[in-house]
Parts: C-alpha cells; structure tokens; sequence
C-alpha cells in the first residue's frame, strides 16, 4: 500500500526549545515532531500520517548530549544512539543501555536515530502501518487478532482491542534502570517515571506513550540508583540488524556475595508497554543467583500469559531468556 510520494507539509526548523514549544502548541494535532526522523519518514511516504506540519528538532542544542548530575546522568533526547553506545560515562555506569541501544536496527540508522525517537515509537503492526482502519487507526476491529490474522510479532499480555507490543529495545531497559522522563510543554515541565510513561490500550488505544499534542520529551534521567550493578540485555529477532525484537529482556541485579538482593527487570515484545516483571522480582529477591532460580524465575514471567494464533512460541521464549537473565546477569 506504499504510495509514490509524501503528501506536502509545511517544515518548521526552530532553533531552541523555547520555539519549538510554540510551534507544538499551535499546531496541536496538526503537528508532527520529527527527531532522527527514521520512523517519521516511512509515515509519511506511505499517507499513514499526514500532518499539516513537521517541526523539525534536530537544530536544537540543548536537547543533545550525556551530562552528568548530582544524582546520576541525563540524557537529552535527541542523543543519537550512536552517541548513546560510545559513550564511556554510560558504559561505565550503565552498560545495560549502551548494550540495547547498540541491538537497535543497523549503524546507519543509530548514527541518525536518537534515543527519544527510539521509545516515542508507535506500534508496528503492519495492518495499522498500511493505513488500515483498525483500532488504534480509529476503526472498529483488530485485523491482526482474528483466525487469518498475522500476529506472529505481537502481544502475549495486555491486549485490548489493540493486539500490537511496543517496538522499542531501549523502553525495557529505562524501567530496569527506574529512568525518569523530562516532558515539556507551553505550560511548563512535569517528570514522568518510566513506568507511568509507557501506555496501554486500555487507557488510550490512539497512544502508547502519556505523550500528547503540545508536549516533547526532552530528556531522560537516570539515578545512581543502578550504576555499576550485574546487568543483562539480550534480544531475539529474526535477523540480527534491521529488525526489531521478537522478545527482549533487560535486568540491573544487586548482589551480596551470591544472594540477590535487589533486581529490576523488564521485557519487550509481549505488551503493548515494556513489561515489568514484578512477580519475578518478588521469587528471586532474597534467593541465591543459581540455575534453580532462574528456572523458577522463567516459569513465573510468563504467568497470565494469552498467546494468539501464531506467537505461541513467544512463551518459553520469553521464560528462556529470564532465565539466562537472572543466571548470567
């Protein structure tokens, strides 16, 4: 259903935060805010998405670069993921985001590609891509979730009318990290912690983000919470570049001699949000970091599970990698 050009739009280029929150404020859901502009793009060209005007972000200074604060770093979010991974203050302190961001796509698109863009990303469901008129398109019925629907890629948890999962491989591991997200719009700024910042069709079907017309993330922020701790990301895809997660798994661990104190863990791929596993935080906190608890660990992850027609393996996918997780971290 790829057409042969993008519809005409009008191209704005503000120079500094200040203006580019007039211009997202004026035009509202006219808008469009266009980072890195690899998914943007492929919006436009297929008519999915045909905005008024694009504000273009990318001359903006202040929302570039890896600074380090009082209590841990931020990360402006027009950071390239390319910046994200050399980066030696990340790696050193927080290896598990350098490692997510280096799985994403190929290097020419996280030369171009920035973190922000990477989590603002919406669902990749090809049946909403193609401009079907489904639920999150504002329709009347999932395409994906019926007998001849291709579901392969989608959800295991969460569904609700919309069946697709978040297709961003750094999300998880922002909640592992407990980040905060800087979010500003004309009437100020608020703080948004990863776990609030993330949505599911149940609360906004049109959305997966609390991000509304007006608003830009601008940063994200991440506490000396987890520097240094045992960490581990893995992602499974069909192809290793240029595609995105069948699962993924990302957990920061805190350990005392070999007794697992504190975990944070997360996975991709199954839900419409990055997925925190809370009930496998629960059976490991407390227990020896050994093969039996990453067993038990796995088993528990997929709990609640409802696969569709054709992403059943999807399930010890999922418990494989949480367990590796737990045991290898």
């Amino acid at each position: 259903m790829a057409k042969d050009m993008m519809p005409a739009f009008q191209l704005l280029q503000p120079s500094d935060l200040e203006g580019a929150l007039e211009l997202t404020d004026k035009h509202a859901e006219q808008g469009w805010l266009l980072a890195g502009g690899q998914d943007s793009l492929d919006w436009f060209k297929d008519r999915a998405k045909q905005p008024e005007a694009v504000i273009d972000l990318s001359n903006i200074e202040a929302l570039k670069g890896i600074r380090e604060t009082s209590d841990g770093i931020e990360i402006g979010a027009l950071t390239t993921l390319n910046d994200v991974i050399q980066s030696e203050l990340i790696k050193e302190r927080y290896g598990l985001l350098s490692d997510a961001a280096a799985r994403v796509a190929s290097p020419q698109i996280r030369n171009i590609a920035t973190l922000g863009g990477n989590l603002c990303q919406d669902a990749r469901c090809w049946y909403y891509r193609a401009g079907m008129d489904c639920y999150r398109a504002g329709g009347n019925t999932c395409y994906a979730d019926t007998p001849e629907g291709m579901n392969r890629e989608h959800c295991l948890f969460g569904a609700n009318r919309c069946v697709a999962v978040t297709p961003s491989d750094t999300a998880p591991v922002l909640l592992a990290l407990e980040a905060t997200l800087v979010v500003s719009n004309a009437a100020g700024e608020r703080l948004i912690a990863a776990d609030s910042f993330f949505i599911g069709p149940d609360i906004d079907i049109e959305r997966m983000t609390v991000l509304e017309p007006g608003d830009i993330l601008t940063a994200i922020r991440i506490p000396n919470t987890w520097a240094k701790a045992e960490f581990y990301f893995e992602k499974v895809a069909d192809r290793k570049t240029w595609d995105f997660s069948l699962v993924n798994v990302a957990a920061a661990m805190r350990l005392d001699g070999n007794v697992i104190t504190d975990i944070r863990i997360a996975c991709g791929g199954v839900e419409c949000v990055p997925r925190r596993l809370n009930v496998v935080e629960d059976i490991v906190r407390g227990s020896n970091k050994d093969e039996e608890t990453a067993t038990v660990a796995g088993g528990a992850a997929s709990r609640g599970a409802t696969p569709l027609n054709y992403n059943h393996f999807k399930i010890p996918l999922m418990e494989n990698l949480v367990r590796r997780a737990i045991r290898d971290a």
